[in-house]
């Protein structure tokens, strides 16, 4: 085993992994940058809790009002390439059935002789916006560690629906790997961030080998900073806090930094239940068990 193979799965999905939606935005760009096909959707009615996730009405080109219901697809890129193929796991978080809705997809994979699984997830930290988002590369299957240069977590407790899609796909003989960005805590509840996609696209293709075009996102990215900065700007506390995350990233990058910090960070968010700290609503202020204290 030397990699993921040339038939990727990337899932990603709205809800509790999906901090500044920059999970979910990585694949819906990479769905628009590309000619993709769904091949299996999950029955709504067993997964989802419609007083959690509602259906949504809309209408119609006709004029005829239409229901669209929650929804958990695999797509398949209907472009063949000399590269590796990007396949798309896309939806909503399930709400029940967990052990049963990953079997569906295990299945699915399998039957589409999928070669790997790779698995987007976003997470509020105590990181600046004014820095490269870090990005955690992870894996539980020490053979795709040591060909990919990946972390193993130490993590123990509370997971998400990506967790156990990924130890399904371990267990089905799919070797799976994660990816985490690092979103700032005091703008991740708010708007999206296409910095944090960004830097999930570039470990992306790091990883599988697959060229994914970027699109308009560096310009985003730089005009999403832009934005936090001016916002920053007329808040002397929060500049001031800012400036204590930068310093903080700053020893992080530095050459005596311990490489495990990012992956500390991660199980730190975890802990935390997914959270974040700060996760109010509106940017919090400093509170009694707030780091700014």
């Amino acid at each position: 085993m030397d990699g993921l193979g040339r038939k990727v799965l990337v899932a990603a999905f709205d809800g509790w992994n999906d901090a500044g939606e920059a999970a979910s935005a990585a694949i819906a760009h990479l769905r628009e940058s590309g000619a993709y096909q769904p091949v299996f959707s999950v029955d709504p009615e067993l997964y989802f809790d419609y007083q959690y996730t509602r259906p949504q009405t809309a209408i119609d080109g006709d004029g005829k009002r239409v229901l669209t219901w929650p929804e958990a697809t695999i797509l398949k890129p209907l472009k063949p390439t000399r590269s590796s193929q990007l396949w798309l796991l896309t939806g909503v978080e399930p709400a029940r059935a967990w052990q049963a809705f990953a079997a569906e997809f295990v299945d699915v994979a399998l039957r589409e002789d999928i070669t790997g699984f790779v698995a987007l997830g976003s997470m509020m930290s105590d990181v600046p916006h004014t820095r490269p988002i870090s990005v955690f590369a992870g894996s539980d299957i020490e053979q795709i560690r040591s060909a990919l240069d990946l972390e193993r977590s130490t993590y123990e407790g509370p997971v998400g629906i990506l967790s156990v899609l990924s130890h399904a796909a371990d267990a089905a003989g799919i070797p799976s790997a994660s990816l985490w960005a690092s979103v700032p805590h005091y703008v991740a509840g708010h708007t999206p961030s296409p910095k944090a996609t960004l830097a999930l696209l570039d470990r992306l293709e790091d990883l599988t080998g697959a060229p994914i075009p970027r699109g308009d996102l560096s310009s985003q990215s730089a005009a999403w900073e832009a934005s936090i900065d001016a916002a920053a700007a007329d808040d002397e506390e929060m500049t001031e806090y800012i400036r204590q995350l930068e310093r903080t990233r700053d020893t992080w990058d530095s050459p005596e930094a311990s490489g495990d910090a990012i992956a500390q960070e991660f199980e730190k968010y975890l802990r935390r239940g997914g959270s974040g700290p700060g996760s109010g609503d509106g940017p919090s202020k400093p509170g009694r068990d707030d780091p700014r204290r």
